[in-house]
């Protein structure tokens, strides 16, 4: 792995981190936009728990070493769960600021993962 991609899948895995991580407290404490934000997308409230522990469990997962086939389940919870937010905000015509969020967690996890060191891949 060249110096250069080991940057590019460093700052994107910790940012990635980051922002799992801080999207995920804030689902686990319910803040109240949070809260109006899922009612809004129409998803029980319910859900904020659900998203907000595999969040913080997939950041443990990508950073921790080892272990490559449960990042590669981490990995595909993330883009499933960043794809379908975006999509969520784009099915009831939120404005490109709600949809922006989603969609650059959705690029960082495919940088991450595209990125990512041999001893991090299952093949």
């Amino acid at each position: 792995m060249t110096k250069r991609n080991k940057i590019i899948y460093w700052v994107a895995t910790l940012w990635l981190a980051l922002g799992m991580t801080s999207t995920g407290v804030v689902q686990l404490i319910k803040m109240k936009e949070e809260v109006a934000k899922m009612m809004q997308l129409g998803y029980p409230v319910y859900f904020l728990t659900i998203l907000s522990v595999w969040k913080i469990l997939g950041v443990i997962a990508i950073l921790i070493p080892k272990y490559p086939l449960i990042k590669e389940w981490a990995y595909a919870g993330f883009f499933f769960t960043m794809s379908g937010a975006a999509i969520s905000h784009l099915y009831i015509a939120h404005p490109v600021s709600e949809i922006f969020p989603s969609l650059l967690l959705l690029v960082l996890t495919i940088v991450s993962w595209y990125f990512r060191p041999t001893e991090r891949k299952t093949l």
